[in-house]
């Protein structure tokens, strides 16, 4: 396990399946997410087979709170599109469990990450896409380190209009340098 402040990285197990299909059929947490058809159990089983298939690195991890004694799981993370040449990797999130927005839980689960991604599994940069409509993630990504890196122009029909994507990253040294300010 991965722990943050407030949060614990951990793999997923086939007990989280259902709440994932739960959460990957609501409306308000998928709008920041590339899914856009509902999904079932039978095919939140699929996924979690083929991610079983890849490397361990490559893996989502389940995001986990400490309430009341417990550890309650909220919602995911984790890594795809590995580039092993380049020790690059894209960076994905969602908080499935509502009632857990607006904490600053995501905050701490993408800081864990960012901090696994570069101190263990030796990335270079790291880079996400977000939606320009999701104004809250992308200052998050920003009082992360990240800076915006180019944007696709009207790349996501959504809500009945186009949204452009915007591409952020944060390379390894400016994570480095960030920690140090920290220190």
């Amino acid at each position: 396990m991965i722990f943050g402040e407030r949060i614990r990285l951990r793999a997923i197990e086939t007990d989280d399946l259902p709440r994932f299909a739960r959460w990957l059929n609501d409306p308000e947490v998928i709008r920041g997410l590339t899914i856009r058809i509902p999904m079932s159990n039978a095919d939140e089983q699929d996924w979690y087979e083929e991610t079983r298939k890849g490397r361990p690195e490559t893996r989502p991890l389940s995001i986990d709170v400490l309430e009341d004694g417990q550890w309650v799981h909220i919602g995911s993370c984790g890594f795809f599109g590995f580039d092993t040449f380049s020790h690059i990797a894209e960076l994905g999130i969602a908080i499935g469990h509502k009632s857990y927005w607006r904490r600053g839980l995501g905050r701490d689960a993408t800081r864990t990450l960012l901090g696994h991604g570069f101190e263990t599994l030796n990335l270079h940069r790291i880079f996400l896409r977000v939606y320009e409509f999701n104004q809250g993630a992308i200052d998050l990504y920003r009082q992360l380190g990240f800076v915006e890196e180019g944007r696709l122009r009207e790349d996501s029909y959504r809500e009945g209009r186009y949204w452009d994507t915007i591409l952020m990253g944060l390379l390894r040294a400016e994570w480095d340098a960030s920690q140090q300010d920290e220190g």
